[in-house]
């Protein structure tokens, strides 16, 4: 697809509506940008002002860091998301498999459970007030062949030397009474959490803020060019319409957005739209009924639902919002490949209300109360890669400027890690010292094998 810059008038999530008093949110929207910074980091989402505030952390003077944002500060993929923190025990094993590697593939999944911990540690340290939720997960099969896939990626995952032992199982009877879904016909859980992600994110980058950071919003980058003199130590220029900044270093948290600023991405990246819904329990799920554990609905490959109860009641589903790939005519993954994040699906919204009835096993004779069942609808723009991973590092061909995008809809199972291990390379450490899989690391190798050959290479 032809990259773009986000959309103005975006749906605003559910994170969205319950933080508007942020002082932050439209911070120097009219004012001209900075002539200078030494370190210029495009994207207020968790992994740019994660970057930014591990920039500080590591010595930085806060007023050395400019965030430039294109729309309301975090009103990206962080902000869009189901709030899960769920990183994956087993299934995507044999996909990272596939490209990667069974080495990879473990240190993929082992990253991710690392990133809860470190999620839990830092939202305890510092105090911060975002709904955290350290809970379970249920991986809930509900066809003969998911069922099949399921056992078999945690078999291959166990060979490869992965450890399952948090994971348990539970089959028929007992795996329908403890999800409390009906059809189930075997579940999986594992240590997971939720959160608020907007509060979390903005925790951050207030924090950085008060450290002298500065944000700009409302101020899209345009392009990105080498500098125009030669006489002193900046490298770049970096374009909007409020001005030019002159800059050592240019860092890419645009996620989905990358190829935008960064052409050679453009076959890399694909922008893919989620669509979340929150919905108002009735009697069935609220009260001593709440579902005390967030869950992935999986009847096939790529058809899903994810369910994550959150601390106030609110039901929140996510996923593709298809029991059946046959029943969504917007793409076979059951999302819609545009960068348009400014409307949602009614089929997909229909399909999900239809879930959640299903879920609450409510008597449909009985009408819904003022204020119950479907409250909200959003979209959020997620960036995939032919290979499942995310890019990390530096820019080959454009020396200092430095990337960390593209996570896949697993973001908030991966940024925790990847932001401060990106700053560990901006510093001079070799890859080894992120603790990353060396399957993130941007390469032109990497980039150019998923290239389609022209004519004139065949």
């Amino acid at each position: 697809m032809k990259p773009s810059l986000p959309y103005d008038f975006s749906t605003l999530s559910i994170w969205h509506r319950t933080t508007r008093s942020f002082p932050y949110l439209h911070s120097n929207h009219l004012a001209d940008v900075p002539a200078s910074a030494k370190y210029l980091i495009i994207g207020s989402g968790i992994s740019g002002v994660l970057t930014a505030w591990n920039l500080v952390e590591s010595g930085i003077k806060g007023d050395d860091i400019l965030i430039i944002e294109a729309r309301e500060a975090v009103s990206g993929a962080s902000a869009r998301n189901a709030g899960h923190i769920r990183p994956d025990a087993f299934r995507g094993f044999p996909g990272y498999t596939a490209f990667h590697g069974p080495e990879q593939a473990r240190k993929i999944l082992e990253n991710e459970r690392g990133v809860l911990d470190d999620i839990k540690e830092f939202v305890h340290v510092h105090n911060i007030d975002c709904d955290f939720n350290l809970t379970t997960t249920f991986e809930v099969c509900f066809s003969e062949k998911f069922v099949t896939e399921a056992a078999d990626a945690l078999e291959a995952y166990k060979r490869a030397g992965g450890d399952v032992t948090q994971v348990k199982f539970y089959k028929g009877d007992e795996a329908k009474a403890r999800t409390r879904v009906a059809g189930t016909l075997c579940a999986y859980e594992w240590t997971a959490a939720s959160n608020h992600p907007g509060k979390l994110v903005q925790w951050i980058l207030n924090d950085a803020i008060s450290k002298g950071v500065k944000l700009w919003t409302h101020c899209p980058v345009t392009k990105v060019v080498k500098h125009r003199s030669t006489g002193d130590q900046f490298r770049w220029d970096v374009h909007t319409p409020r001005g030019i900044v002159a800059t050592e270093t240019v860092i890419h948290c645009t996620n989905a957005y990358a190829a935008y600023l960064v052409p050679e991405l453009s076959h890399f990246i694909t922008p893919n739209r989620a669509q979340s819904h929150a919905f108002i329990p009735r009697h069935s799920l609220s009260g001593e009924n709440t579902l005390k554990s967030t869950m992935a609905l999986r009847y096939d490959v790529g058809s899903f639902f994810s369910v994550n109860p959150l601390r106030n009641g609110t039901i929140i589903f996510g996923g593709t919002g298809i029991r059946s790939l046959s029943e969504n005519p917007e793409g076979p993954s059951g999302f819609m490949n545009t960068f348009d994040d400014t409307t949602y699906s009614e089929l997909i919204a229909e399909n999900a209300k239809r879930e959640f009835n299903d879920l609450s096993r409510e008597p449909q004779a009985v009408p819904l109360r003022h204020g119950e069942g479907l409250d909200h609808v959003w979209t959020g723009i997620i960036g995939m890669t032919p290979d499942s991973v995310p890019l990390v590092g530096p820019i080959e061909g454009l020396e200092g400027q430095w990337i960390c995008a593209a996570f896949n809809g697993h973001g908030m199972a991966g940024i925790f890690r990847c932001a401060p291990g990106l700053v560990k390379l901006i510093f001079g450490k070799p890859w080894h010292d992120t603790g990353l899989p060396e399957c993130f690391q941007i390469s032109k190798e990497r980039i150019e094998r998923f290239k389609e050959p022209t004519e004139s290479s065949l």
